[in-house]
């Protein structure tokens, strides 16, 4: 019989140890304890056990005998009493999975683990043996050759004589025999061989994941390779051996106007000085120099595609000989970089240009067209102005003309220059007149005062006095009556004012016109927007693009990103899937 490698060290431990048992007193050592996890199972060969006290006195021995028939059914409350000792005994997992795997091996039905622990010590048999399952004997075919308790071999299907499966490893001490014919091989530990197989296992697993790692790092570096850093030395090798220099020429100007516009009231005069009065014109004239029409006529003017169309032209930037319009325009906004500072207003150009002479020439046609429209945007607003005003002059000066020319067709018809001084001729008159007929009448009141007047005195004073009143009676008649050789001077001078005021009139409505005009003349002059040159265009001697070294930066960072987005992208749809 082949000896269980931990029946031994257990009976080893028991035999140097005894005060544990019989005192249970607790040890100093960490790992020696009283407890061996078979409760009162005793599975020591019989001339090593020792009887205890009890025993001792009544004849028993400690463990079961295999003659010994089970002769007490155990109760419940028993059974759940032993589960909760063999639970208390603080058997691992890896233990309880085992006794658990063999009662499953013989065919045993346990509730729970400490229940199959249980049913197996039981039965005799030590579900914690390193030999538990490999000391598999082969089939009993008789009930009677098997050495099981009798009630064990009723129960357990491997004393049964239809039972194909193989008898219950006994440990050494038991009466279970195992059969001679049969000579049990000798295998090695089972702990050994997980531990020589769990390193071989681990090195392989480090092996492969160390064969994974270099496989993907390798094919990390061809995509980095093949993605990025290939584009990066192509863009690089572009910019430093066949990108075309180009010269850049900048220029710098401000558009001023005369002086604050009355117009605009006190919000006016609040931004009058300042960028934001003259904000709406710059930008006009920056949108005009990025437009078509300012292509086409630096085109016309200084050929602007034919210096694209060189052959000195690298290809990627050389425009075609048949390029269209669209295209050359793309190339004009690519080559022409204009801006507006809306703080301090000025408006900043870089023209370029393959040759620094051709980008200053070019700048400088620039400027001129510009100083074309800003003359252009307030031409149209200064015309109407002053239009308007000489309209209103004109037109006042020729109604105080006729006004006149009425005036002297009324003189020239009543034969008058002035109604006043007739009327104040005919008023002196009648005064004359009525002084003198008071003064006859006076003299007649004397005569008559007389008892025996002196007619023929008194005849000529009367007729005097008649003769006086008719010339006043005339020359009243004359001042408000019509006759028929003349005209009433009340209508003369009625005809006379009425010219008079509106001669007067129209020489306010001139003067107020004239003024108008003065007005417009100065607003006209107000709006006049002037384009200061603060930089001048001047050619450079040493070619400002291409940018080698910082456009192959910017191409290996862009590249870079692009790579790890697509990345990043392929890993998640990838992880979503397979989830």
């Amino acid at each position: 019989m082949t000896t269980n490698p931990k029946a031994a060290r257990y009976h080893t431990r028991r035999v140097e140890r005894p005060d544990l048992r019989e005192t249970g007193a607790g040890s100093s050592l960490p790992f020696d304890n009283e407890e061996d996890g078979f409760g009162n199972l005793d599975f020591r060969r019989p001339e090593d056990r020792a009887p205890s006290p009890g025993a001792a006195a009544s004849g028993d021995t400690a463990g079961p005998s295999s003659g010994d028939p089970v002769t007490r059914a155990e109760t419940p409350d028993e059974i759940a009493a032993a589960n909760a000792a063999i639970a208390a005994e603080g058997l691992t997992s890896r233990q309880l999975r085992r006794a658990m795997l063999i009662a499953g091996r013989h065919r045993m039905n346990p509730t729970s683990e400490p229940d199959a622990v249980r049913l197996l010590r039981e039965a005799g048999v030590d579900p914690f043996s390193r030999a538990s399952i490999l000391r598999i004997v082969g089939p009993a075919t008789d009930p009677a050759t098997s050495t099981l308790p009798a009630e064990v071999a009723e129960t357990s299907p491997v004393a049964s004589p239809a039972t194909t499966g193989r008898e219950l490893a006994r440990l050494p001490g038991d009466t279970v025999q195992l059969p001679k014919k049969i000579k049990p091989a000798q295998l090695p530990s089972t702990e050994q061989r997980a531990e020589v197989n769990q390193a071989a296992e681990i090195l392989r697993m480090q092996q492969d994941i160390a064969r994974r790692r270099r496989r993907r790092l390798a094919l990390l570096g061809a995509r980095l390779f093949a993605f990025v850093l290939l584009p990066t030395f192509l863009a690089g090798w572009y910019f430093y051996v066949i990108a075309t220099p180009m010269y850049a020429v900048r220029s710098e100007f401000v558009i001023q106007q005369a002086g604050p516009a009355s117009s605009g009231g006190a919000l006016t005069g609040l931004f009058s000085g300042t960028a934001f009065a003259t904000s709406q014109d710059s930008i006009a004239v920056q949108g005009y120099l990025q437009s078509r029409e300012a292509m086409v006529r630096l085109d016309k003017d200084l050929g602007f595609r034919a210096q694209f169309q060189s052959d000195a032209i690298d290809p990627l930037q050389r425009l075609a000989k048949d390029a269209s319009l669209e295209a050359a325009y793309k190339v004009y906004r690519k080559f022409l970089k204009i801006s507006f500072d809306t703080t301090e207003g000025v408006i900043r150009m870089d023209v370029i240009a393959a040759d620094p002479k051709v980008a200053a020439d070019w700048s400088k046609q620039l400027i001129t067209y510009a100083e074309e429209q800003v003359d252009h945007l307030t031409q149209r607003l200064r015309g109407d102005q002053m239009r308007e005003a000489q309209a209103g002059y004109d037109s006042a000066q020729d109604a105080l003309n006729a006004s006149q020319r009425k005036l002297i067709e009324l003189q020239e018809k009543f034969k008058t220059i002035s109604t006043e001084a007739e009327v104040g001729m005919i008023v002196a008159q009648i005064s004359q007149l009525e002084s003198q007929i008071t003064q006859e009448r006076l003299s007649l009141a004397q005569m008559e005062a007389n008892p025996e007047p002196n007619q023929a005195r008194m005849e000529p004073i009367k007729r005097r006095i008649t003769t006086l009143e008719g010339q006043v009676a005339e020359l009243r008649a004359k001042m408000t009556e019509d006759s028929p050789d003349a005209t009433s001077l009340a209508e003369v001078q009625g005809e006379l004012l009425v010219a008079q005021a509106d001669l007067q009139t129209r020489q306010m409505l001139l003067a107020q016109a004239l003024q108008s005009k003065e007005t417009a003349r100065i607003e006209a002059n107000r709006q006049v927007r002037y384009l200061s040159l603060s930089v001048s265009p001047i050619p450079p001697d040493e070619p400002t693009y291409p940018r080698a070294f910082e456009n192959t930066m910017v191409t290996m960072l862009i590249m870079l990103g692009i790579y790890l987005m697509v990345s990043m992208t392929a890993s998640i749809l990838r992880e979503q899937v397979s989830s």
